[in-house]
């Protein structure tokens, strides 16, 4: 394939990308949370990851530094409850209030239910063909940053 054509499709990615997460943006500023408090919360209602602040930085790929800020505003708002788990000090569990599931039934969940509903609108074969080749192409991108970015050095 010719260059230029890559670059078209690198530029069509892009756009698709970006609009993909303009979507959830809005969506967050919608339900009135900053991004990283709506996506902590998505994730703890899909069961995306082990509820901790850990397990939500491993899933999210977001700084402990920023997690950690929006746990403590999600918790000063009355959404979350942060206890310590049995045998380690530092490590705290993430629970809802009455207040959170409130707020997630009215948002988080409606918008996991559009996502669902959307995945389904797709036949099952372009379903599978559409989730194997985002994951083949973040792995071979991550694979290839590392190769010939992060493992060079600069001159």
């Amino acid at each position: 394939m010719e260059k230029t054509n890559v670059s078209r499709g690198l530029f069509e990615f892009n756009n698709i990308f970006k609009e993909s997460d303009n979507i959830y943006r809005g969506f967050a500023r919608w339900c009135g949370l900053s991004e990283c408090a709506f996506w902590i919360l998505y994730c703890l209602r899909t069961e995306y990851t082990e509820a901790t602040q850990s397990g939500i930085c491993g899933g999210l790929f977001i700084s402990k530094q920023t997690i950690n800020s929006a746990l403590k505003k999600l918790e000063e708002q009355g959404y979350i409850e942060l206890r310590h788990t049995d045998g380690d000090r530092r490590s705290k569990e993430i629970a809802f209030t009455k207040a959170g599931l409130k707020l997630c039934k009215n948002t988080v969940d409606r918008l996991i239910e559009v996502e669902n509903d959307t995945l389904l609108d797709l036949p099952e074969n372009e379903r599978e063909t559409f989730l194997k080749l985002f994951r083949k192409h973040t792995e071979m991108l991550k694979n290839n940053v590392k190769e010939s970015i992060y493992d060079k050095k600069i001159e």
